[in-house]
């Protein structure tokens, strides 16, 4: 194991911070922290995009994974349930194993297991066993998910968090983005295995990324050193936080709703509107770039000009009403309105993920320096278990309506924003900036 990033900038005489980084104290040691923390960033964007990536680059293939192994849409969209499921569940282990242990052990760990999970849904048989590789696959890619918030949290506080979760959404936009490109040009050449057998590779690259550069950032003298016990009582005691657990629900129901368009656009765009898979790739991708967008106005812009629950807020009610609309449109009370107004409500809800997304992350890790990983692994727990309830629910009424997909993101949106008001009360801390 390479040693750590502490210890080769002591060899080399550049002073350090406790996470390993460079202090600048100097013209070279400025100049060594900017190459470091650019490191850093590029793979902590790397982790986080690996979820997406493993989403989006298989949207495109769902209706042929639905003909090749004779299962209706709802069974088949399990497969992203169960994928989403697992990452849930796993980050309610590997956050408070990343307290006591480190970031870095727990990380390579979860990353060996999802490269081997992936590799075996190549050669799934069945959907009952895709989804099992899949549900072991979200279980191992949990890891990457809450450690990097933990990383984040390790490094940064204030506005400099809230300005680096917009960086690490920039990064990991530019997943949904080319995923269901890259998932449609694969489906040229080969069926919706090949899919897989691409992010087998990726997976590999990543994890030798990570053992290579990304170094310890939790200093053993701040380690949990309880068992399951402390860590059940730690995370008891974040979620008797009232504004922790406000800021943790409302940005998981933001998720679901974002979750509702992942798990049900394939069908509702290709299926219902006709379109191609590379139409439906290129929606995807410029859905993305709006939310991309978006982030970086609240990072580059907003952070540290207004308030980030001013920021959140308004978000929020821009996904109400862009839910609003997609629901009259899909219901017919607008007529036969066709794809173009609704590609349009789409890009509007995905756009204001990016004012939601990053802004509850930063406002609930900003309460828990004292245990990064539970409460990272909180928040992601809750966002995908309530993701994982609402994916199965756009398609109830099956494939040949998009009505199921507007009221699921339609609930939600209503549900973040009671939830920011009624437990957040941001009024109370008198729109204080972060």
């Amino acid at each position: 194991m390479p040693e750590s990033g502490v210890s080769r900038a002591q060899h080399t005489h550049i002073p350090t911070d406790r996470t390993g980084i460079p202090a600048a104290t100097g013209p070279t040691a400025t100049a060594a922290a900017r190459r470091t923390g650019l490191l850093v960033t590029l793979v902590l964007g790397g982790l986080t995009a690996l979820p997406p990536l493993s989403m989006d680059m298989y949207l495109p293939a769902l209706p042929a994974v639905t003909d090749a192994l004779h299962a209706p849409a709802a069974t088949v969209q399990l497969t992203l349930t169960a994928c989403l499921g697992g990452m849930a569940l796993g980050q309610v282990v590997v956050g408070p194993m990343s307290d006591r242990w480190g970031r870095r052990r727990p990380l390579l760990l979860g990353m060996v297991v999802y490269v081997l999970a992936t590799a075996l849904c190549v050669f799934a048989p069945t959907t009952e066993l895709l989804i099992g590789f899949r549900l072991l696959q979200g279980l191992a890619g949990a890891a990457g998910i809450v450690i990097a918030r933990a990383v984040v949290r390790d490094m940064y506080d204030g506005m400099e968090m809230a300005r680096f979760f917009s960086t690490l959404m920039l990064i990991s936009g530019v997943a949904p983005v080319v995923a269901p490109l890259i998932g449609g040009q694969v489906l040229r050449f080969t069926d919706w295995r090949g899919i897989f057998a691409v992010l087998t590779v990726v997976g590999v690259l990543l994890t030798l990324v990570v053992w290579k550069w990304l170094h310890e950032t939790l200093p053993p003298e701040e380690r949990h050193t309880g068992g399951v016990g402390d860590a059940l009582r730690t995370m008891r005691g974040l979620l008797g936080d009232r504004t922790f657990t406000g800021y943790m629900v409302a940005g998981s129901l933001a998720f679901a709703a974002l979750f509702a368009y992942v798990s049900a656009s394939p069908f509702v765009v290709q299926e219902i509107y006709g379109a191609s898979p590379q139409t439906f790739s290129l929606l995807f991708g410029i859905n993305s770039i709006g939310l991309i967008t978006v982030g970086q106005i609240n990072g580059k812009v907003l952070v540290g000009r207004i308030s980030l629950d001013k920021a959140l807020g308004f978000g929020l009610g821009v996904i109400v009403l862009a839910a609003t609309a997609l629901l009259l449109m899909t219901s017919g009370a607008f007529g036969d309105v066709g794809l173009v107004p609704v590609a349009a409500g789409l890009f509007v809800l995905m756009s204001a993920m990016g004012l939601a997304m990053p802004n509850t992350n930063a406002q609930a890790l900003m309460r828990t320096k004292h245990a990064a990983g539970s409460a990272s692994a909180l928040l992601g727990t809750s966002s995908f278990l309530i993701g994982a309830i609402a994916s199965p629910l756009v398609g109830i009424a099956g494939d040949a309506t998009a009505v199921p997909m507007a009221v699921v993101q339609l609930v939600c949106a209503v549900g973040a924003m009671a939830c920011f008001l009624g437990l957040c009360r941001p009024w109370q801390r008198g729109g204080a900036r972060a």
